[in-house]
């Protein structure tokens, strides 16, 4: 009878890990759903300086030239004539609709106003151009 009570008083004293675990899945899960992700190029543009610069509310569609005038969405290279459809793509999937341009100092104003007509035909009208500012 001894060795019953021994047993008995075993299991009793366990812990049960399954209302734990559920209250770490939902702060895992609160904790994903309430992070904002932060959007880049996924190149690094020296960008001009500026001495009227304005700082602007955050932008959901992220466009760099590079000096060899490469153009970046995304963190991959794309094609002058594919800026429209890209635009158009990320345009359906966020609600905000503005477009920044990283334009590095030494990259060709032809190709950054290419950009900005394609990026108009695609029906985005709000259209920054990223600066340093120069104080």
């Amino acid at each position: 009878m001894r060795r019953f009570s021994q047993h008995r008083h075993k299991e009793e004293t366990e812990i049960n890990l399954t209302p734990m675990l559920d209250v770490v899945f939902i702060m895992l899960i609160f904790f994903i759903v309430t992070t904002s992700f932060v959007k880049e190029t996924g190149i690094e543009v020296n960008r001009p300086s500026a001495k009227s610069s304005e700082q602007k509310g955050k932008a959901n569609i992220l466009i760099a030239i590079k000096n060899n005038n490469e153009i970046w969405i995304d963190k991959r290279m794309v094609d002058i004539r594919s800026i429209r459809a890209n635009i158009e793509r990320l345009k359906a999937l966020n609600s905000q609709n503005s477009v920044v341009i990283q334009s590095d100092v030494d990259s060709k104003t032809g190709i950054l106003v290419k950009v900005m007509d394609q990026i108009r035909l695609a029906g985005i009208f709000n259209i920054s151009i990223s600066t340093l500012r120069d104080n």
